[in-house]
């Protein structure tokens, strides 16, 4: 590879045809649990004006300060890239109405994000989520089906070593006096914080909960606990969470450090990681967001959602087997004048549902029969100007090695006879 090369940007990734198909499986499971809850497919742009995020995840947000890919267009609009999609849903669920349309919108997507950060193992610049958010009920019930959901998700992937951590971060009411308090607590070990902490310190003290500093953790073991700071109502809504999922025999680690980072989140709050990914072992992420769609201009609606990575949720299917789109019938051809014949016969196998190869070099009979075996076809058939002259085609079986006559007109019904 030459200077001249154009390669990949740092932190993206191609896809390969070998990958894709595990992408393909993953994605086509989503779509069928999701739609085992109710759930319906939402898709938005790949950017949107930059005050969406801004002002829903927050300018003081590692995002918004340091990762978004942010420009201004020729018309002097502020853009970003999604680097995270419950705004993008929001934003869409407000604009159209949906809340007018169903008091309960179940909405789940598939989507590329872009955040420049540093990249390492499962986490790309521009990266992949699935997710869903539930917008219009406040009640416990759809915080215990979205994290069954999810966790049904990962079930059928065949994903193991899960863990459900889960907290509640309570109303924005509760949320004052315990900000308050984590500062007089945290306020003596000031000069003892990271950086980012000492900035999170008056903007975002919660963040700190957050830190991957060994020696602020062990600070932090002393640190008041925010469920001493629920509002009743608060504590009776966790309440429930635990009881429903208690019911539907989901386990799970109560984390009462466990706090997500964006500003929008209320109440539940919870994550799912994997002992099989290392440090950065988090899946999937989420809870509340009941003040989300008023912050950004539409009617209050209480919402709660989660959004998984998903090149972190195929390295943990690397094992899996994956079902290929497997070639069943190769057209083995000879001479020009079969090439017509050829092409047609290979256009009404495919309507019918097989997957069908010819070769398109011009090949040996020797070269085309080891493509075909190579492909671990089925069945090949074999096509020259003799059996093209006698209407009669051969069908090899590679499996037993047998091969038979069949009518050219009767090709059609009979491999659709055989077994694939």
């Amino acid at each position: 590879m030459n200077n001249k090369t154009i390669r990949a940007i740092k932190g993206t990734q191609d896809i390969l045809p070998e990958e894709s198909i595990k992408w393909q499986s993953l994605e086509d499971q989503i779509r069928k649990i999701t739609s085992h809850y109710g759930y319906h497919e939402i898709r938005t742009p790949a950017f949107e004006k930059t005050k969406l995020f801004s002002r829903s995840v927050g300018e003081e947000t590692d995002i918004v300060s340091k990762e978004m890919y942010s420009w201004t267009d020729q018309g002097g609009e502020d853009l970003t890239l999604k680097p995270e999609l419950t705004a993008s849903v929001a934003r869409a669920f407000i604009q159209h109405n949906l809340g007018r349309i169903n008091p309960i919108n179940k909405l789940y997507y598939i989507d590329a994000l872009f955040r420049r950060e540093r990249p390492q193992k499962g986490r790309y610049r521009q990266f992949h989520q699935f997710g869903v958010e539930a917008f219009g009920s406040e009640h416990p019930e759809i915080d215990a089906e979205v994290i069954a959901l999810a966790i049904s998700i990962f079930k059928s992937l065949g994903l193991e070593g899960l863990k459900l951590n889960l907290n509640s971060i309570g109303s924005p009411e509760c949320r004052i006096n315990y900000r308050a308090a984590l500062q007089k607590f945290l306020k003596p070990h000031f000069s003892e914080l990271t950086e980012t902490s000492q900035k999170r310190f008056n903007d975002n003290p919660l963040r700190i909960l957050d830190t991957k500093a060994s020696h602020e953790i062990k600070i932090l073991e002393d640190a008041p606990n925010i469920s001493d700071y629920l509002t009743n109502e608060d504590q009776t809504h966790f309440n429930e969470v635990i009881e429903y999922l208690d019911i539907l025999e989901i386990q799970y680690k109560l984390m009462p450090r466990l706090v997500r980072g964006l500003d929008y989140y209320t109440r539940t709050t919870f994550e799912i990681t994997s002992s099989n990914l290392g440090a950065q072992n988090a899946i999937c992420g989420g809870g509340r967001y009941d003040g989300l769609t008023e912050m950004l201009g539409g009617k209050p609606t209480p919402g709660i959602g989660f959004a998984a990575g998903m090149e972190r949720v195929l390295l943990l299917m690397k094992s899996k087997q994956f079902n290929k789109n497997k070639v069943q019938i190769y057209i083995v051809s000879l001479g020009e004048k079969t090439r017509a014949t050829v092409i047609k016969l290979a256009q009404d196998l495919r309507n019918q549902s097989l997957n069908t190869e010819f070769d398109l070099l011009r090949r040996s009979l020797k070269a085309q029969l080891k493509e075909a075996n190579k492909m671990n076809v089925k069945y090949a058939i074999i096509i020259g100007d003799k059996e093209l002259e006698s209407n009669q085609l051969e069908v090899k079986d590679f499996l037993t090695g047998n091969q038979q006559k069949v009518e050219l007109n009767k090709i059609i019904e009979h491999m659709n006879s055989l077994s694939f």
